[in-house]
């Protein structure tokens, strides 16, 4: 299993940057970040310090979307990094958050959704695409094998991360909800007539190591938050009972009641109080570092390629460092 790990933006980038390096000396493979540029700094501008300053690891957005960035911009972008630094970039995209929440827009549909994966991966990669009955091409761009991977939760869109996508981006570490969304997925591509066990899978979490779990949980609660916002969308579209989407996904959003986004991915976040300590911890993975290694052993036995972790509390840097020492170790593949 790959171990990726997941930053913000926030300035100054010479400190994102360093972080990058500590994480390639750690032993990361990836480095992502968010994307939403009102709440932080431009991640695309990071992207080419870090790639300067690495040798290794793979970056990439987490994630971006189709309606503050046009799918041409997207793709120029990926196609400009890869031919500066090698085939080291990874798209990571939704249908928008707080990127487009923040400036009173809506998230994208999913059909943009789906058009907008087809459309980027396929100029980035030199391949011309049909745009509103014109061709279009990015003339200088080669194929570096430049993926897109999808962030999903809804029976819908984790098809079209199945369908479509090169990855699937899964918010949540709880092994029964990542087992159900795998498999979701996967039965998406395999109707597609895609191999369904091509379709790589990372699942992105906030992790923290350490002895005191109820500080934890607080550092880590706005978690909860952000993953909310989305299940909000799901009940909205689907029910609370439905059945379309599980319910130890949806229960717990019952105590919330709007959202803050100027708080968002940020420890103490006030919006946050109605996430239930059970759910920290089956989302999340908390604990000494065996605690660690042992989930994310199950998750790689039900699928998951990459491990993800943000950063996002008061023990960043230690929990950096103890990933690199105790768990990848534990969880990498050989080489």
């Amino acid at each position: 299993m790959d171990v990726g790990v997941v930053l913000q933006t926030d300035p100054p980038a010479s400190a994102v940057v360093e972080r990058a390096v500590a994480a390639e000396a750690a032993g990361f493979s990836h480095v992502w970040t968010f994307d939403s540029v009102v709440l932080w700094q431009e991640p695309f501008v990071i992207f080419s310090q870090i790639l300067a300053r690495t040798e290794r690891v793979t970056v990439g957005p987490m994630v971006t979307n189709p309606v503050t960035r046009d799918w041409s911009v997207t793709a120029s972008l990926f196609a400009t990094l890869n031919s500066m630094f090698g085939p080291r970039t990874v798209c990571g995209i939704g249908r928008g958050d707080s990127a487009v929440r923040v400036i009173g827009g809506r998230p994208a549909t999913l059909g943009m959704l789906r058009d907008s994966v087809i459309a980027i991966r396929d100029l980035a990669n030199g391949r011309a695409v049909q745009a509103d009955g014109k061709e279009v091409a990015i003339p200088w761009a080669s194929d570096t094998g430049i993926e897109v991977w999808v962030a999903a939760y809804g029976p819908k869109a984790l098809a079209v991360a199945g369908s479509v996508g090169d990855g699937l981006i899964l918010q949540l570490a709880d092994p029964y909800l990542v087992e159900w969304s795998i498999k979701t997925a996967r039965d998406a591509a395999a109707a597609a007539g895609r191999d369904p066990d091509s379709l790589k899978v990372c699942v992105a979490a906030p992790a923290y190591i350490g002895t005191d779990l109820a500080h934890q949980r607080d550092q880590v609660r706005w978690f909860g938050g952000m993953v909310g916002n989305h299940v909000a969308d799901l009940v909205a579209r689907y029910g609370a009972q439905s059945g379309s989407v599980p319910a130890a996904l949806t229960d717990y959003i019952a105590g919330r009641h709007g959202y803050d986004y100027a708080h968002h991915g940020r420890a103490g976040n006030p919006s946050t109080d109605f996430v239930p300590d059970d759910v920290i911890d089956r989302f999340c993975l908390l604990g000494p570092a065996p605690a660690h290694v042992a989930r994310l052993q199950e998750l790689a036995a039900l699928g998951a390629d990459q491990f993800a972790l943000y950063l996002m509390h008061d023990q960043a840097g230690p929990t950096l460092e103890a990933y690199g020492r105790d768990v990848i170790p534990a969880v990498a593949g050989p080489g």
